[in-house]
């Protein structure tokens, strides 16, 4: 066996068969309720016998029957818990046409979702279903949040038409330029106070605070909004006005809510504000992804909404269609450890085919990407491939050597730094009289470059003489990157953060070194670290399970994370 084989050795070969997918000595299972009962008592009931019309009867039946129980749940508040790769809008669209079929006006139907991209892909493929029914696209109303409290609050008579820019206000307010990291923080606790006060700022933090005030004063005196009032004033002005309110209830009869598991507070009381005592939601969601604490997510909001909606019943997709069988057996094994989280069941569909590759490799992040993205990359010419980091830092080694080797790319940051208008000013700064690495050095400092990108410029600039030559490289670097970095590329380059919905043949997940992911540095800074450990857990649960076909992870033999030893035994990992 070759070095590159070797080292993408599948963990596939020593594992026996349990419970219809492969484990290595069945862990026990949880203890789990029976599928025909809710947490709320109340029972799950069986296929109902009348399916509807034809074309809704046609498209139930296509359905797994975990998925047919779920679009055809009684009317009333439901939460669906939809583990990674197991059908949620399928469900979602079959329910939708299921309640219309039966009676249900699509002027009282709206669904909500969490992101602009997913309202439009969900509001394509209800407009699709509804056509068979016989209604015109748009019967049914597709929003964000954000969208949904713009048109609430513009029927309320708010202009919604002077949205500010929030950093440009602080700097304005500020009189100049705000350093990043004091900007950021003002940014995310003003968030804080709009949408969930109780975990903003404290009051010993007076200067936020009275940043804080000032900023909404400047509001106030423009007339202007900015994005979290949207979601922030919509609530308050539902409960001022009652005729508002029955308005927006009578358009929102039924409702649908996509990502429950990510919804902030404010938004989840919008919802079931809009829900009113009738209750008829349906939330689909999946607390095993929940991974976006820093934009007020929280997994306990999700876990605890029985409390909120009596007589919630609860309807699991079980059956993960999307990754093979080893793929499901592994992130639902890591997954497992957290305790806040449901008691459910994750299947694999026996449909799927695939493995797990483990590759250790003690180099640095640039060997191990110039190792994957040969023998891994090479093993299929038309297939679709990614490679997920924790942070975007840990992907520039992967884009670097992607440019190196001429392999067009997808990447929303690359880290490379290219297009960053500092190096141009320093460059021009550089006096040609002196060594080129001290005089560059001196031309960072007098452009006050940032400390990583002057690292990296005085690292490309060893090689070179002169400014000049310097420049030029540069220069055919830009033109590389702009030819390399392209949205068609079948290489995608993306942070574990920014997958969610997304899904590749094959996924390779570097950096699960200690320290690294989970992120040592966000376990350092937290509060509570094990709250912060399970999020880190089901991020990583979230990164393998984009994977269809085969899943590559890539860690130190010396040091690998918690997360690989909690989904492989030590004699998997030593066998590796």
């Amino acid at each position: 066996m070759n070095a590159h084989k070797s080292a993408l050795r599948s963990s596939r070969s020593s594992l026996a068969v349990c419970g219809g997918y492969p484990s290595i000595g069945c862990p026990p299972r949880r203890r789990e309720v029976p599928a025909k009962a809710s947490r709320s008592g109340r029972r799950d009931h069986d296929c109902v016998a009348d399916l509807g019309p034809d074309p809704v009867a046609r498209r139930l039946a296509r359905l797994a029957d975990d998925q047919r129980r779920a679009a055809t749940a009684p009317p009333g508040p439901v939460l669906c818990v939809a583990p990674a790769g197991s059908g949620k809008t399928t469900t979602v669209v079959a329910r939708l046409a299921w309640r219309v079929a039966h009676g249900v006006d699509p002027a009282s139907v709206s669904a909500l979702t969490f992101n602009r991209a997913a309202a439009v892909e969900l509001q394509e493929r209800a407009d699709a279903v509804l056509a068979e029914l016989g209604h015109p696209a748009g019967a049914v109303r597709v929003r964000t949040f954000h969208a949904l409290g713009r048109d609430i609050l513009a029927d309320a008579g708010v202009d919604v038409t002077r949205i500010a820019e929030r950093p440009r206000v602080l700097e304005q307010l500020a009189g100049g330029p705000l350093p990043p990291a004091q900007l950021r923080y003002l940014d995310d606790a003003f968030t804080r106070l709009k949408l969930d006060p109780e975990r903003g700022p404290g009051p010993e933090d007076a200067e936020t605070h009275a940043a804080f005030a000032a900023y909404r004063a400047h509001l106030e005196r423009t007339g202007a909004i900015d994005l979290d009032d949207l979601v922030a004033l919509a609530g308050p002005a539902l409960q001022r006005d009652r005729a508002l309110l029955a308005r927006w209830r009578a358009r929102a009869g039924v409702l649908f809510v996509d990502e429950a598991q990510d919804l902030d507070k404010a938004q989840l009381d919008l919802g079931l504000l809009l829900a009113g005592e009738r209750q008829d939601i349906f939330l689909v969601g999946d607390d095993d992804q929940t991974i976006y604490a820093w934009r007020l997510a929280d997994v306990r909001r999700v876990l605890g909404l029985a409390a909120r909606l009596p007589g919630l019943r609860r309807v699991d997709l079980q059956t993960n269609h999307r990754c093979a069988p080893e793929v499901v057996h592994r992130a639902a094994r890591l997954v497992a450890h957290n305790r806040e989280r449901f008691d459910k069941r994750i299947l694999a569909s026996p449909r799927t085919r695939g493995e797990v590759r483990l590759l250790p490799d003690s180099g640095d992040e640039v060997s191990r990407a110039r190792l994957l993205l040969g023998a891994w990359w090479r093993e299929d010419a038309k297939a679709r491939r990614a490679i997920l980091a924790r942070t975007n830092r840990e992907l520039l080694p992967y884009a670097a050597v992607a440019a190196e080797r001429d392999i067009p790319y997808r990447c929303a940051q690359d880290g490379l730094l290219l297009a960053h208008d500092g190096i141009d000013a320093a460059l021009a700064r550089c006096d040609t009289t002196r060594p080129l690495l001290p005089a560059l050095a001196t031309a960072c400092r007098e452009a006050a470059l940032p400390a990583q990108l002057t690292s990296a410029l005085l690292a490309w600039a060893a090689p070179f003489e002169a400014p000049d030559q310097l420049r030029d490289a540069l220069a055919q670097r830009r033109r590389a990157h702009q030819r390399l970095a392209r949205d068609d590329a079948r290489l995608t380059l993306a942070t574990a953060h920014g997958t969610k919905g997304l899904e590749w043949d094959h996924v390779a997940c570097v950096g699960h070194d200690e320290g690294v992911f989970p992120s040592g540095r966000a376990l350092r800074e937290a509060d509570d670290p094990q709250r912060v450990l399970e999020e880190e857990r089901r991020l990583a649960y979230v990164a393998w399970t984009r994977a269809r076909v085969t899943l590559t992870i890539v860690y130190d033999p010396g040091a690998p994370s918690t997360f690989v030893r909690e989904a492989f035994d030590t004699g998997e990992l030593d066998a590796a």
